[in-house]
């Protein structure tokens, strides 16, 4: 929040500021951010206009609050915990190029497939898609106000894996964009980040577009049918295909930056193959392994009776 409202209000006393100032911030980082980072930043703004007499240690109260009322951008329909299974994934590249929007298409399949953050997809050049070696070397994030920043932590640089999909789009990407070195992947341009919103509307007009044909055909069970997600999203479905796929979770929690497996199995641990039934059955076979051993070695004490 510091990094967005304090740069354009800081210098104004919060008693001065109106919904106005506030809308105009708001359709300014729409530019910029992702609808729910967008929410983010109101939603911490409310809490200070709500703890204004804490703040200021005074008895004042604020006799209007500039962050009620604000029109704020729709968060793409499926929340911050929708995991695309493996066919719908593909279903949802192959719309996006269906409909032209090929720069989208390889985006999405990035943060379906390797994992990437918003950030890191907006930051990665094209030095560091290792075609090759079947990785990618993320190094950096991108900020909104202060453009290139490095990760929030040491392991957020890292290595990301490269699947056969991905690298087929990545290659015509690459060589129908012109893009190489120092050049942004995704960029508007070389030098220039793209827009989460434009890949946002782009996206669900393709997406919108798919469901209706794939709701007049019917073939594909209305439940399983295409519907939105956010790149977010393409995160958590990508850690949901490698742990699924049997990855290691040591492995994933690399892959995907997180400071620790500790952070990766409280956030994914309800993903990872093997639960109680499974577990149980480890046992069983364990105590059963256990028993035999014993009934063999008594045997072999114990001479036979005739």
């Amino acid at each position: 929040m510091g990094l967005r409202l304090v740069p354009a209000l800081g210098p104004h006393f919060m008693g001065d500021i109106e919904r106005a100032d506030l809308q105009a911030r708001v359709t300014s980082w729409q530019r910029d951010l992702s609808p729910a980072k967008v929410h983010s930043t109101v939603n911490a703004a409310r809490v200070v206009w709500r703890d204004f007499d804490l703040i200021t240690g005074t008895d004042n109260l604020l006799i209007i609050d500039p962050t009620k009322g604000l029109r704020l951008p729709a968060v793409p329909v499926g929340g911050r915990d929708r995991i695309a299974t493996a066919d719908e994934a593909q279903r949802l590249i192959a719309a996006l190029v269906t409909a032209g929007y090929l720069d989208e298409a390889v985006l999405w399949a990035t943060a379906l497939y390797s994992g990437l953050r918003l950030g890191e997809l907006r930051a990665l050049r094209a030095e560091n898609v290792e075609l090759a070696r079947k990785r990618i070397k993320v190094l950096a994030g991108w900020d909104a106000f202060e453009g290139e920043i490095d990760p929030k932590t040491e392991k957020g640089k890292r290595n990301s894996i490269i699947i056969g999909m991905l690298d087929t789009l990545l290659r015509e990407h690459l060589d129908r964009t012109g893009r190489y070195g120092r050049d942004l992947v995704f960029g508007r341009r070389a030098d220039s980040p793209f827009n989460p919103n434009t890949a946002y509307n782009h996206a669900r007009k393709a997406w919108k577009a798919a469901r209706e044909r794939e709701d007049e055909e019917g073939v594909i069970p209305e439940h399983e049918r295409i519907r939105p997600i956010g790149l977010h999203e393409g995160r958590h479905t990508a850690v949901s295909h490698m742990l699924d796929a049997g990855i290691s979770i040591d492995k994933v929690s690399k892959f995907i930056g997180h400071s620790s497996i500790t952070v990766t199995i409280d956030r994914y641990g309800h993903l990872l193959p093997g639960g109680e039934e499974e577990a149980a059955a480890l046992l069983d076979e364990y105590h059963a392994r256990r028993r035999q051993d014993a009934a063999r070695r008594q045997q072999r004490r114990e001479p036979a009776i005739v």
